[in-house]
């Protein structure tokens, strides 16, 4: 448990600390399956910007920085994917944050492999750990969201089975781009604020699924 002094030096400083919050699955065999594409935006984000995430807070691997003098929360909830609000609340609580500083990073089936999206705010989706989150913000949808694509299931593939399926080589290599990319959207988040960086963000990824459409996934 971090310590109260670390606390309130983080949450008392200026600018108001941005969580990042990564869905997906602990575990080696669920390691580069594509519900696990959360956990990999952060380890790309934290990476790129030498956050290390050596830390269990709130049921997650946990890391803390700042990133142009910006304060920074890094989680990876270990509560497995369904009950991922089990985490991203209770951290959200502690660091009393308004939900509009926290970003919740997760796949998406309704976008292509390798597009992203920025978002202010939105539904579930169906998605089971956002429902969880969902939850665990009293129902609260407003915060924001970064949509990581990985496609959908081919023909009359199980959907659960496809999420629990790692990427063949075409589509890993989407991801990895992707995950450059969303990092360095992050970073534009951080010193340019949401909005702006969203607008721009998500114009080029439109571009982006325009040319994605005629290649194999």
């Amino acid at each position: 448990m971090l310590s109260r002094l670390s606390r309130h030096y983080f949450c008392s400083i200026s600018p108001q600390p941005w969580l990042f919050v990564g869905l997906g699955n602990p575990g080696d065999k669920f390691k580069g399956t594509r519900h696990n594409v959360g956990f990999e935006m952060i380890d790309a984000f934290a990476e790129a910007v030498g956050i290390p995430m050596d830390t269990v807070h709130c049921k997650a691997l946990f890391g803390k920085g700042f990133v142009n003098g910006v304060p920074v929360f890094l989680a990876k909830p270990q509560t497995y994917m369904n009950l991922s609000g089990e985490s991203s609340g209770p951290l959200a609580a502690y660091y009393k944050l308004p939900l509009n500083r926290v970003i919740v990073f997760h796949d998406d089936m309704n976008l292509p492999c390798g597009v992203l999206r920025l978002h202010h705010n939105g539904g579930h989706g169906s998605h089971n750990g956002l429902k969880s989150v969902i939850h665990n913000f009293r129902g609260n949808t407003l915060f924001p969201r970064l949509r990581i694509g990985i496609g959908r299931p081919p023909g009359q593939m199980d959907p659960k089975a496809f999420l629990l399926q790692k990427f063949n080589a075409a589509a890993r290599e989407r991801i990895d781009a992707a995950l450059k990319e969303g990092a360095y959207a992050l970073e534009q988040v951080l010193s340019k604020g949401l909005t702006e960086t969203a607008r721009r963000f998500n114009t080029d990824q439109k571009y982006k699924h325009i040319r994605l459409q005629t290649m194999p996934t």
